[in-house]
């Protein structure tokens, strides 16, 4: 398709009453007209109350169409200096347009009932399991709109909040720049979880099984990447080399990647980098996730074969799980203001 972009020439003389009526306008309107541009102003509250990094991805096309995105936390506890997204306490929100619950855990649910008079919309940025959250019931008939990834996530976002809604697919912002996959020759990147629960968030078993995986690969000559999870515990993995960027932009240098099943899965797939699932019996994965892997292990003698023998997805499975691939966040945003920002 192409585009005309010859615009009609205007005359000074009308250049000059246009914008002297636009000031004109925007004089009678003042407040009204300063109402139609600032920007809107979103809170978001997550079943991690302290962890931003679902959040992360969203601002910089936020930024981008002048959106105030604020995560809401008990306390400041769990904050690290530095961290790039807005955080603030229930009791020092002054202002906002739009509320959005991540989960149905206690916190979005004490958050939800804290903000009874925003507009409310759930939107999936992490996996959730296939079982109705006990609290989903205190907010869930206040929804105007709710979002998930991909298909598969929203079938299964659907039976954690308990509703029988059309549910949006909007892709997930951390495809929005995905890296090109120039594997480097030998290069296993290891998808760690998190060893020990927290006040922000709870474990995932599997662990054990990972490291001595990675013992495995070591042994046989891999080179071990660790693509560390936010939460874990550094110090188990300091023998290898642990990733300075996200796990996504490392996977671009991985032959194959092996991990504990989670929201990072499908996103790694999209970059078209292998996968190796360790489950342990005690794990409780959505099978979407499972559907990228080209291999799932419960023992660490399977691990090098797995890896070897590891093959991409194809696209059809590749949808399912993460989605449209791209503007995922443009298209978030856009479900936002149509379905709930009041402005």
């Amino acid at each position: 398709m192409k585009f005309d972009d010859r615009l009609p020439r205007l005359s000074r003389r009308s250049l000059l009453a246009g914008a002297l009526s636009s000031a004109g306008l925007a004089a009678l309107s003042g407040t009204a007209a300063y109402a139609d541009v600032r920007a809107p102003r979103v809170l978001i509250a997550t079943n991690e109350p302290w962890g931003t990094y679902h959040v992360a991805p969203l601002l910089p096309e936020a930024r981008r169409q002048g959106w105030e995105v604020t995560q809401l936390v008990p306390d400041l506890s769990g904050i690290k200096p530095g961290d790039p997204v807005p955080v603030v306490t229930p009791d020092r929100v002054q202002d906002a347009d739009l509320l959005v619950v991540t989960g149905a855990g206690d916190w979005p649910a004490e958050c939800a009932a804290r903000f009874r008079r925003l507009p409310l919309i759930a939107s999936s940025l992490a996996y959730q399991l296939p079982v109705e959250a006990p609290r989903a019931k205190e907010f869930r008939d206040r929804l105007r709109a709710i979002t998930a990834s991909s298909p598969a996530e929203a079938k299964v976002f659907d039976d954690y909040l308990g509703t029988r809604r059309p549910i949006a697919v909007v892709g997930t912002s951390q495809t929005d720049d995905l890296p090109r996959h120039a594997p480097e020759p030998g290069t296993v990147l290891v998808l760690t979880s998190v060893t020990r629960s927290s006040s922000t968030g709870g474990s995932a078993p599997g662990t054990e099984l990972l490291l001595a995986a990675a013992e495995r690969l070591a042994a046989a000559g891999k080179h071990i990447l660790v693509g560390l999870h936010p939460r874990e515990d550094r110090s188990l993995w300091e023998r290898y080399e642990i990733s300075s960027v996200p796990s996504v932009q490392a996977s671009a240098r991985a032959e194959a990647a092996i991990g504990i099943p989670g929201t990072v899965f499908p996103v790694v797939a999209a970059v078209g980098v292998p996968l190796v699932g360790c489950t342990d019996p005690r794990l409780q994965i959505p099978e979407y996730l499972l559907s990228v892997c080209s291999h799932t292990i419960t023992a660490a003698d399977a691990a090098l074969p797995a890896v070897t023998e590891a093959k991409p997805v194809s696209r059809e499975v590749l949808y399912e799980a993460v989605g449209p691939v791209g503007g995922s966040a443009r298209r978030l945003l856009k479900v936002w203001r149509k379905a709930g920002v009041r402005v």
